[in-house]
């Protein structure tokens, strides 16, 4: 398991407890590595600074004990935002009717990057109504994906604020 598996296995009871869910743990190198944890709230409800907070300050206790990372790094909690990235099969799900962009690991049809509209899950398989056509993409086969920000997406998040 690397680095960033262990820190995420550590970390995830005590977020879920505190009524979050991960959504991405990246460890970024450099000098001083930045641990960046992206969380969202279970209810649904938008993330607030003091969510991040919240979280921050468990993980901190948590990653103190635990020492997972060598040396000194700084710890970024942050919300997953508009254009957030889809790293859970559910969220393919989730997001269904959104735009998307997908890049995978293996080309499908001469193809690794995709972008169009998200049909749903089927089984382990994403379906994009890609340009050129539906796409399926194994899930296991997505490199990264996310959002894309349209009109409709900032429709439903401006009504996700106000209900």
């Amino acid at each position: 398991m690397d680095a960033t598996g262990r820190i995420e296995q550590i970390i995830t009871p005590s977020v879920e407890a505190l009524g979050y869910e991960i959504v991405r743990v990246l460890l970024l190198g450099g000098q001083r590595p930045t641990l960046q944890i992206m969380a969202e709230r279970t209810d649904g409800d938008p993330m607030t600074v003091e969510d991040c907070a919240d979280i921050s300050r468990s993980v901190s206790a948590l990653l103190d004990v635990e020492d997972p990372i060598a040396g000194a790094y700084t710890l970024e909690v942050s919300s997953p935002g508009l254009d957030r990235p889809l790293t859970r099969l559910k969220d393919f799900e989730r997001f269904a009717g959104f735009t998307a962009k997908l890049e995978t690991r293996l080309a499908i049809d001469g193809r690794k990057r995709f972008k169009g509209t998200l049909k749903g899950v089927e089984g382990e398989e994403i379906v994009l109504d890609a340009e050129g056509g539906l796409a399926r993409v194994a899930f296991d086969n997505v490199l990264r994906a996310k959002l894309v920000i349209t009109d409709e997406l900032l429709r439903a998040a401006d009504g996700q604020e106000q209900g």
